[in-house]
């Protein structure tokens, strides 16, 4: 059924829902265009409609090859809504969810498409703060790139810095998909451009191995690992692309690439690339094991003993949302980890290899195990305290005296 947005623009049909808002197929004075229309409870906020007034002008002003355009903003009683260019295509998640991993040129080809959107994106002071594949879009109508790739577009510029306003999030909340969270957001300090990088670098690692460096279990473990851990090396891809991943990739944001420099580097690689067929790596802990368990039990409900652990993708936040909404959440607020909770995981190589029954460093299982050792030291040092106090009391009977009659021998006599 077909709405009205504003004075300008029909919506006709839904074309995928998030947790920020509906996205529809929409028509206006130039043509078909896409709206994203914000959540009620969003429209009806008036710090966040003055603040999508104030982004009017940033978000217009961002035109490039690789984002696509807002073309307007529109706010009419409770509707909030941006209207963006209509893209003939499908999402980088559907491609991932169709093929689980693309071949190297591919997924390399598509990173930097969106690299170079990001580049004009952070010249003009804007940054995305919620890059994954979900917000990566494919243009199933231009021309084919490296390696069977379609031109790559990065859309929902903007959408993460309106709903973050203060009073929404205040100092105890984040916003953005747990799997692409830079160490940085998860410590509580505001999103540089820095931030984009370090998603993107995760997005390319999943688009080569079929799942993310840091994902899998509870949302606060996901954000743990983003601070302690270092990520696992895929086998299979040239160093030169990995030592790429690792920089990018790096706790540090200083560390990382600019984006411009990204988009580079990685076009450069193309060419060692052609013809490489996707990897073949295995997902780690694809069944939830004791350990992982334990692990995850300090951060919050983990599923029943057996159930499959998956690493792909987002981990969904929204309550009772249908795996298929899931999917498509752009923005969901979590949790800050106290310095406690960042600190309990195991600080070295995400999920590295370690002795078959071991238990992981830094686990519930390895605590418990270190109380037991302290617990049964105790234990002994009492019983060889005790039987050395039996061991002087015998020595003293043998000599063919009572221990028990010194104490009055040497007693000052009773007049």
């Amino acid at each position: 059924m077909a709405r009205k947005i504003g004075s300008r623009y029909t919506a006709h049909q839904i074309l995928g829902r998030g947790s920020a808002g509906t996205v529809w197929l929409g028509e206006g004075p130039e043509g078909p265009v896409a709206i994203k229309l914000l959540r009620e409870d969003l429209a009806s906020d008036q710090e966040l409609v003055g603040r999508f007034v104030q982004e009017r002008t940033a978000l217009l002003g961002l035109e490039h090859p690789h984002v696509v355009s807002v073309r307007d903003l529109v706010v009419d009683g409770n509707d909030l809504a941006l209207v963006m260019d209509l893209v003939r295509g499908t999402d980088l998640r559907t491609r991932l969810d169709r093929e689980r991993r693309l071949a190297p040129e591919a997924a390399v080809a598509i990173a930097a498409d969106v690299a170079d959107g990001l580049a004009a994106a952070h010249a003009a002071g804007v940054v995305h703060r919620d890059v994954k594949p979900e917000n990566v879009l494919l243009d199933m109508q231009g021309p084919l790139g490296p390696g069977g790739s379609h031109r790559a577009l990065l859309t929902d510029f903007g959408v993460a810095k309106l709903i973050d306003t203060p009073r929404r999030t205040r100092a105890t909340k984040i916003i953005g998909t747990p799997d692409y969270l830079a160490p940085e957001i998860v410590e509580g300090l505001p999103p540089r451009a820095s931030v984009d990088i370090y998603a993107l670098a995760t997005v390319l690692y999943e688009l080569l191995a079929g799942f993310t460096p840091f994902g899998g279990g509870h949302p606060g473990a996901v954000l743990r690992r983003h601070v302690t851990e270092t990520v696992v090396p895929l086998p299979g891809i040239p160093d030169e692309l990995w030592q790429l991943l690792v920089q990018c990739l790096a706790k540090a944001p200083a560390s990382r690439l600019r984006a411009s420099e990204l988009a580079a580097r990685l076009r450069e690689l193309l060419p060692m690339l052609a013809g490489m067929p996707p990897l073949d790596v295995d997902e780690p802990d694809t069944g939830l094991t004791e350990e992982a368990a334990e692990d995850d039990r300090a951060s919050g409900p983990v599923p029943a003993a057996g159930a499959p652990v998956r690493r792909r993708g987002a981990v969904p936040l929204v309550p009772g949302a249908r795996p298929t909404d899931s999917n498509r959440d752009t923005h969901t607020s979590m949790r800050v980890p106290a310095p406690d909770e960042l600190a309990g995981g195991a600080r070295g190589t995400a999920r590295a290899p370690r002795a078959a029954g071991a238990p992981r460093p830094g686990s519930a299982r390895n605590r418990a195990i270190t109380r037991r050792r302290r617990l049964t030291l105790a234990v002994a040092a009492v019983v060889l305290a005790t039987a050395a106090g039996v061991g002087a009391w015998l020595a003293g009977s043998d000599d063919g005296t009572d221990p028990s009659q010194d104490t009055e021998k040497s007693a000052p006599a009773t007049p």
